[in-house]
C-alpha cells in the first residue's frame, strides 16, 4: 500500500517571518492581490500588518464571509475575484479565511464548480487553484498546510467538507505576531481545535509511522504551551511553539484523516454556528472514552506526552490517564463541557447525530460507530 503525502511548497516559521511575503510576491512575478480577511482583523490591525509589508504592491481585500463561511460567501468572493483583476490570493486569518480563500481559488481555476456544493468530498478538479499565500492568525486549523476546507450548505443546514489535493496553498506564512492580538477564548478554543487534529489524526484508521510520529509531537507540543498562550497572550514563545504545533498536527490529519469528534463537530457548526474549536474541544474527551478499545496503547503513548508520569500504571490505567488529561486540559482553558451550556436544544440531537454519521470524517473513526451510537454520545455530553 502506498501512504501519500502532500504539503505545501515553501512554509515559513517565526516571529516577524511575514517579512518574506515581499521578496516571496515579487520572486513569483505576481501583480495583484487578492486578500481574504476577516473584518474583524482589518478592525485590530492585524490586516495592516502584512500589508504594511506588501508596501506599493496593489491589492484588494474581500470580507464578506461568515466565522463559518457559506456557499453563497464563496460566490460572492468568486465574483469579486474577477472583477479585482487579482492574480493570486492572500489568506490571512485563521480556518473561515483561508477555508473561504481556498474554495474561491478552486473555482477560478474549475470553474465547473461554481455551484460550490459540487466540491464536497473528494472532488475531481482538474486544476491546481489559483495560488494562495497563508499566513494564519490562529494557532488551531492549520488550513494554511492541510488539502482540507469546510464550507456551510446553507440550503441543507450542512457543512461540506472538501478534500482536494489541488487547493494546498502553495506558500505559508506562520508568523506568532500575526496570532498576538487572539483573545483568551480564542486562544483556548483554537488551541483545542490543534489538540483534536493532532489525536484524531494519532489514531485514524488511516494513521502510519510517518503521521505518528508528526502527530505525537503535536500533542506534546500543544500540551506544554496552550496553558501558557491563553493566560499569558504576551508570552510570544509559547505563542510560536503553539503556532509550531498546531502546523505539525496538520501535516499529518491532512493525509490520513480524522474522527467522530469531527463528525460531530461539524453539524453543530453548521446549524448551529457554534465556533469549531469550541465544539471539538467539548467532544473530544467523551469520544476518546469510545474509541479506547481501538486505541488502548495509543492513549498511553498521548498521556505521556500530555505529562503524565503512567510508571507502574496498566495499559487501561494510562489510556484513561490520556482521557483525564484532556478533560483537565479543558477545564482548565475554561471551555464548556455540555451541549446545553452552548444553547442546543435536545430535540435537536437526532438530527445532528443523522449528519454526524453521514460526515466524511466517519469512516476515519477507529472505533466502529453507528447513528445510535453517535446519538447516543450527544446525549452523554448534553
Amino acid at each position: 500500500m502506498a501512504n501519500r503525502f502532500i504539503l505545501n511548497e515553501t512554509s515559513y516559521f517565526g516571529a516577524g517571518s511575514r517579512e518574506a511575503l515581499a521578496t516571496e510576491v515579487a520572486k513569483r512575478g505576481y501583480k495583484k492581490a487578492f486578500i481574504v480577511a476577516d473584518k474583524d482583523l482589518i478592525k485590530f490591525g492585524t490586516v495592516k500588518l502584512v500589508t504594511d509589508v506588501l508596501g506599493d504592491f496593489p491589492y484588494e481585500i474581500f470580507s464578506a464571509f461568515k466565522a463559518n463561511p457559506t456557499v453563497n460567501n464563496v460566490k460572492d468572493g468568486v465574483l469579486a475575484y474577477k472583477a479585482s483583476g487579482a492574480d493570486f490570493v492572500i489568506a490571512i486569518g485563521g480556518g473561515s479565511a483561508i477555508d473561504t480563500a481556498k474554495a474561491i481559488a478552486i473555482i477560478i481555476n474549475n470553474p465547473e464548480f461554481s455551484d460550490v456544493v459540487s466540491l464536497e468530498g473528494v472532488a475531481d478538479t482538474k486544476k491546481k487553484c489559483v495560488d494562495i499565500i497563508a499566513l494564519p492568525t490562529t494557532a488551531g486549523t492549520a488550513a494554511e498546510v492541510t488539502i482540507n476546507y469546510v464550507i456551510t450548505d446553507e440550503e441543507s443546514g450542512r457543512k461540506m467538507v472538501c478534500v482536494d489535493p489541488n487547493d494546498i496553498p502553495v506558500l505559508a506564512i506562520v508568523d506568532a505576531e500575526l496570532m498576538a492580538t487572539m483573545p483568551k477564548g480564542l486562544t483556548a478554543a483554537t488551541g483545542m481545535d490543534a489538540l483534536t487534529h493532532a489525536i484524531e489524526g494519532y489514531i485514524t484508521k488511516g494513521a502510519w509511522h510517518l503521521s505518528n510520529i508528526l502527530e505525537i509531537n503535536a500533542i506534546k507540543i500543544i500540551a506544554d504551551n496552550l496553558r501558557a498562550t491563553t493566560f499569558d497572550g504576551t508570552n510570544m514563545e509559547a505563542r510560536e511553539q503553539m503556532a509550531l504545533g498546531q502546523y505539525v498536527a496538520g501535516m499529518a490529519f491532512s493525509n490520513v484523516g480524522l474522527g467522530c469528534v469531527h463528525s460531530m463537530a461539524h453539524p453543530l457548526g453548521a446549524r448551529f454556528d457554534i465556533a469549531h474549536g469550541v465544539a471539538n474541544a467539548l467532544l473530544l474527551p467523551t469520544v476518546m472514552e469510545f474509541n479506547m478499545p481501538s486505541s488502548i496503547v495509543k492513549y498511553g503513548r498521548i498521556a505521556k506526552a500530555m505529562g503524565v508520569d503512567t510508571t507502574g500504571m496498566s495499559q487501561e490505567e494510562a489510556a484513561k490517564a490520556a482521557v483525564d488529561a484532556v478533560k483537565q486540559l479543558s477545564l482548565d482553558l475554561g471551555i464548556p463541557q455540555t451541549l446545553r451550556e452552548i444553547g442546543i436544544p435536545e430535540e435537536a440531537l437526532p438530527q445532528l447525530a443523522n449528519d454526524a454519521f453521514n460526515d466524511v470524517c466517519t469512516g476515519g473513526n477507529p472505533q466502529p460507530i453507528t447513528e445510535e451510537d453517535i446519538l447516543a454520545l450527544y446525549k452523554k455530553i448534553f
